[in-house]
This record gives structure tokens, C-alpha cells and sequence, in this order.
């Protein structure tokens, strides 16, 4: 049986790949200290698991739940955007419970890409929005991000470009793999960009508070509902990666076609991780200034393992990892993250694997402890 032709564009997952290998080094012995994945490795808050494991004994716990989740949960998503970010959702038509946003980035471009619309893909950026773009048929149109411009689109230079068959724009601030952050000023360019060409704009916003003083949603700017969605997800700001749990928030005509896919796709979040969901997003501000000291004290420690390593970062970020340039001279990043890897049994992504605008670039995960971080330091060193 020969695969669809859709699976011919793309590529199983770098990281899945990649994490075959190193498992094959430590079965074969070694010592690796993986800095390539943004898997947290800290706890969620003990609230959220306790009320996860209360939640058990309910009539209704384990039974199928509604496709948009329940009241509850939508509530908590309202009561959160309008506590963090001054947004104000409708708890019934606007927040569409997701299990992770990443499922919520293939209900997306199922809900309104046709095939051959093009959609504007950071370059560099998240890999999974170029590939489900290439899945649904749609036509990939990245856009480069680089240092000259904070990492941020160049709207101007976009405007210049044939963008009459262009429907989505995806974006991602913070930033990965790059950390840069957005300004309120640089949204409403945004929306205004968006209004202008008939465009929708996605924000992939599951950084917003990791190691980030002011976080912002796009949602805050003045008609951002007509031509915007967001994502926000429980993954990296609870801990929270395995539970599978995010929401798109937005207008209710755009809402309603995502729900239309979701609802053929799976049959509703179970009813426990809901429990823990809305627990996790009553969590007051002290639990990110909780987990940015963590993260604070680890990035520190990186940013001697990347001068150690000769290549240059810059300090002005947020989100869990450091983007690193490679000195000049250096191989290419796959080459040097490979050297890496069976030199020193140290593993980093390889600044490609987030587009070709990351050649020369490798990224360090903050996901790792600091004890752990200190040997990675000591092994270069030495």
C-alpha cells in the first residue's frame, strides 16, 4: 500500500528522529545531557494535581465530554486573559478548549485553507506550521526573520509581495527558537497589515510569561478579533507538556469553523485534565515569578556554556532557551550540534531544523537542571 501523496512534502519530526539516536547512545552507555528539547522537567503547581486526582471519584469523570469543554474551563480561560492580558472573551462563542495548541494548528489550516492558499510561515519558526501547511495542500510562504529586524516580520517588505493568494499568517511571540518578544506597537501594525490584505493572523502565545516581565496577547489590540486568533497553551507556563491541554481564543464566526473540525477529530478532553486545567489558570502571578527564578538562575549558567562555546546570544529575551550564534568559521549547525553530541554527549537543536534562516545558529533548552547544566559547562571546558 503506497502512503498518500501528501506525506511526500514531509518529514517525520527532527526531533523524533533525533531523539532515537540519542536514546541508542545512552542504551550504548553513554552519559547524554539532552539541551535540545522544551519538555519541562519542573513540577506543575500541587493544586492542579490534586484537584486532577479528586476529580476522579465525580459521576461524570469518566464519561465524554463536550467538544468545547466545560463551562468552567471556559470561564477560567476568561478570567485569565482578562487578569494577564486586559482582554475581554465572550466564555461561550470565543475560548475553544484545545488538547495542546499544537492539534489546534492542524484545526486551523483544516478550517480554512483550500488547497493551494498560501500561508506566511516564520522563517525562522516553529517547524509544525510549515508541515501542516504542506498537509492540508496549502502552499508554504515564509517569511525571514533575522537580528536586523528583532526578529520580527518586515511588513513593510512583505506589503511589496504578491500576497493576493496568501490566507493565514502564522506568528509567535515570544519567540521560538529566538526568544525575541513583540511590542503592542508592533500589533497593531500588525492588525492594520492584516486588515489590509484579507489576511487572518495566528499567534502561537505559549511563552508569554516564561521569563517575561510584560507579557501581551494580541487579542489586546483594538479590533484584533476581526483578523486574529490565539493560541495559549498550559505546557510550558504550568509544567503541564503531557496533559495535553491549550485553547484558541477569538471572534465566534471563527471559533464556530474550528469547532466544526475539532468536533470530528476527538470526542472532548477527559473530564480530570479539565479539572487540573482550571486550577492551573486561577494560579496567581507568584507561580511565574516562582518557576522564572528557576529558569533565571539556568539561564545564567547557559550563557557561560555559550561563551564557552565562542558564540554570541543576546540577553534581551524571554521564553525557555538561548539562541545562539556559531562563531564565524564554524561548520554547519547540524555538523557542529552533532560533534556536540558524540564529542562531548551534550545535545542542542541545530538552529535548521527551525528553517533555513537558522543556519549558524544552535539552541540550548533551559529545561535541564542546573546541576546538569553545571557538567554540560564542565565537560567543555575541560
Amino acid at each position: 500500500m503506497k502512503p498518500a501523496n501528501r506525506l511526500h512534502s514531509v518529514q517525520e519530526y527532527y526531533f523524533s528522529r533525533k531523539l532515537r539516536e540519542v536514546r541508542g547512545l545512552i542504551s550504548d552507555g553513554h552519559d547524554i545531557i539532552n539541551m535540545g528539547i522544551g519538555s519541562p522537567d519542573l513540577a506543575p503547581p500541587h493544586q492542579v494535581v490534586e484537584a486532577l486526582t479528586q476529580s476522579l471519584s465525580q459521576p461524570t469523570a469518566h464519561k465524554y465530554q463536550s467538544y468545547q469543554g466545560t463551562p468552567e474551563l471556559r470561564q477560567a480561560v476568561v478570567n485569565y486573559y482578562q487578569t494577564f492580558f486586559g482582554v475581554t472573551l465572550n466564555p461561550a462563542n470565543e475560548v475553544l478548549p484545545l488538547m495542546g495548541s499544537k492539534e489546534g494548528i492542524m484545526h486551523v489550516s483544516m478550517a480554512f485553507l483550500n488547497e493551494g492558499d498560501g500561508v506566511l510561515i516564520p522563517n525562522p519558526g516553529y517547524p509544525t506550521y510549515a508541515s501542516v501547511t504542506e498537509l492540508v495542500g496549502a502552499r508554504a510562504v515564509p517569511y525571514k526573520l533575522d537580528t536586523a529586524n528583532g526578529w520580527l516580520p518586515n511588513l513593510e517588505e512583505l506589503a511589496k509581495q504578491d500576497l493576493s493568494g496568501v490566507k493565514l499568517m502564522w506568528i509567535n511571540y515570544p519567540h521560538m527558537p529566538t526568544g525575541a518578544k513583540a511590542t503592542m506597537a508592533f500589533f497593531k501594525e500588525l492588525i492594520a497589515f492584516a486588515t489590509q490584505h484579507d489576511i487572518l493572523i495566528i499567534n502561537d502565545n505559549p511563552y508569554a510569561h516564561i521569563l517575561n516581565d510584560a507579557p501581551l496577547s494580541i487579542l489586546a489590540v483594538e479590533g484584533a478579533k476581526e483578523v486574529a486568533l490565539e493560541f495559549q497553551s498550559l505546557s510550558k507556563a504550568y509544567n503541564m507538556a503531557g496533559w495535553r491541554v491549550g485553547m484558541v481564543c477569538g471572534k465566534e464566526e471563527y471559533i464556530t469553523q474550528i469547532l466544526k473540525v475539532k468536533s470530528n477529530m476527538d470526542s472532548g478532553m477527559f473530564f480530570g485534565v479539565q479539572q487540573g486545567a482550571i486550577v492551573a489558570l486561577e494560579q496567581s502571578n507568584d507561580w511565574f515569578l516562582h518557576i522564572n527564578s528557576v529558569y533565571q538562575k539556568r539561564r545564567e549558567l547557559v550563557w557561560k556554556i555559550a561563551e564557552a562555546l565562542h558564540t554570541t546570544y543576546q540577553k534581551d529575551t524571554c521564553g525557555m532557551f538561548v539562541w545562539a550564534k556559531l562563531p564565524n568559521g564554524a561548520p554547519s549547525s547540524e555538523t557542529y550540534i552533532d560533534a556536540l553530541l558524540h564529542e562531548q554527549h551534550i545535545f542542542v537543536a541545530p538552529g535548521t531544523i527551525f528553517g533555513t534562516a537558522g543556519e549558524g545558529y544552535i539552541r540550548f533548552s533551559l529545561c535541564v537542571t542546573e546541576e546538569r547544566i553545571k557538567e554540560a559547562l564542565n565537560r567543555i571546558k575541560s
